[in-house]
């Protein structure tokens, strides 16, 4: 690709579109596995029903169940995809704002409802976002369109991973909250700002046409077995990555760092190398292609989480004793390697799931992919209080290494290093 191309992918309207996606998927999300961790914990709530928490995500899981009824049906203003987008984001705006309004010690499952509202809403938005993305983007922007999407999606995590947790030092939380749902205000201005898609997935004629289509082209166009293999791959690659960071605040919190340390050192530091090697993957996906890419990021990935192990070998059993300070450099170091993986993971396997998609039936088959890819987040993310309070933080982060390895494995039958379609 010509360096004059590169420049018309980078700086064009779609690119600044995606930027917008990010962000509104990006930041009910970070609510939720960010600030709503520190929240509780900061409250005296145990690691244990801090990772019951993750339950609550379910809705990332199963909106592929719905996602068939937001391809069907459409609001009477603003269009299929906009229309849709709007409601949910005004409806994120105010269940997340509510959160601050009640006590953790008192009213937990009243703080689980709104949560799980803000994930459905969440879980929705991101139906649409997904399917308007896939609609815009020509085949060969597909790689920097979403890794700009993930980057504006890492940033959006500045305000409730960063921002909202040094404010929390200075204000009651019912504020934190408030401030904090004001932020998707901007994904409401992108949503009235942008045009539908000009050539648009037909819609469904029937419900039933909905649901069934989007599984019988993904099955038949693949093949029953190598299908199964491609979801099996889209659930694993990112576990073990997914894992480790799943009780990333409350484990800085243990290692004997405030709110501000966290909101300051810890966030910046895993915000800007997620960014660099988001765009840098974006680029090297359409220099070397997306198989190769899946290789080497796979492997910075898994490597990465080592450095979960170092810091808490560091820590573990220190904190607490007379003149003990927790290393700031040491973490900075740690979480910067860590999302440096991340961000270079994040783009090439958007890239490959945008790929494995059908443009006549993106929003179905986008959530249920990416439903698949949530699955870690969910499930597997819920036991991690218990495993760690069990085995301790360094075996942990081992145990998230080893999980890491079977997605890898699947490479050789789902991106094979020298693919169709890639470059020799």
């Amino acid at each position: 690709m010509s360096h004059e191309t590169v420049r018309e992918a980078v700086f064009n309207r779609r690119m600044l579109i995606c930027i917008g996606t990010g962000f509104s998927s990006g930041m009910p999300l970070f609510v939720l596995i960010q600030l709503v961790p520190a929240w509780l914990r900061t409250e005296g709530v145990d690691l244990a029903t801090i990772g019951i928490f993750s339950l609550l995500g379910l809705p990332y899981t199963w909106k592929f169940i719905w996602a068939p009824l937001m391809e069907r049906y459409a609001f009477p203003i603003l269009g299929r995809r906009r229309g849709w987008m709007l409601v949910m984001q005004l409806l994120l705006i105010l269940f997340i704002g509510a959160l601050g309004m009640f006590n953790p010690q008192f009213n937990i499952w009243t703080i689980a409802a709104l949560c799980f509202g803000v994930a459905f809403f969440s879980a929705s938005q991101d139906i649409v976002l997904d399917a308007f993305r896939r609609e815009i983007l020509p085949d060969w922007e597909l790689g920097l369109g979403n890794s700009f999407h993930a980057n504006a999606y890492r940033i959006s995590g500045l305000v409730p991973g960063s921002l909202s947790l040094i404010l929390s030092d200075h204000l009651a939380w019912g504020q934190v909250f408030w401030v904090t749902a004001a932020f998707m205000l901007i994904a409401v201005f992108m949503t009235l700002m942008v045009a539908e898609p000009q050539h648009p997935a037909e819609r469904p004629r029937s419900l039933r046409e909905a649901i069934v289509l989007p599984f019988v082209e993904f099955f038949g166009r693949n093949g029953v077995k190598h299908a199964i293999l491609v979801l099996a791959f889209m659930f694993l690659y990112k576990l073990g990555d997914s894992m480790a960071t799943a009780l990333a605040t409350p484990y800085y919190l243990d290692m004997g760092y405030s709110n501000t340390d966290i909101g300051i050192v810890a966030k910046n530091a895993g915000l800007w190398p997620a960014v660099i090697g988001g765009f840098l993957g974006g680029l090297l996906i359409v220099r070397i292609g997306i198989n190769k890419c899946l290789w080497i990021f796979g492997v910075i990935q898994l490597v990465s989480i080592f450095g979960f192990m170092i810091l808490a070998q560091a820590n573990e059993g220190l904190v607490g004793t007379p003149g003990f300070k927790p290393s700031l450099w040491l973490l900075a170091v740690v979480i910067a390697f860590e999302y440096l993986g991340v961000g270079l993971g994040t783009a090439v396997f958007i890239a490959f799931i945008a790929r494995t998609t059908s443009k006549l039936h993106t929003a179905t088959q986008l959530a249920l992919f990416t439903a698949l890819t949530s699955l870690p987040r969910t499930f597997a993310n819920a036991s991690t209080g218990y495993l760690v309070e069990s085995m301790g933080w360094t075996n942990f982060f081992l145990l998230c290494a080893a999980l890491a390895v079977p997605g890898m494995l699947l490479l050789f039958v789902v991106a094979p290093w020298r693919g169709e379609g890639e470059e020799a």
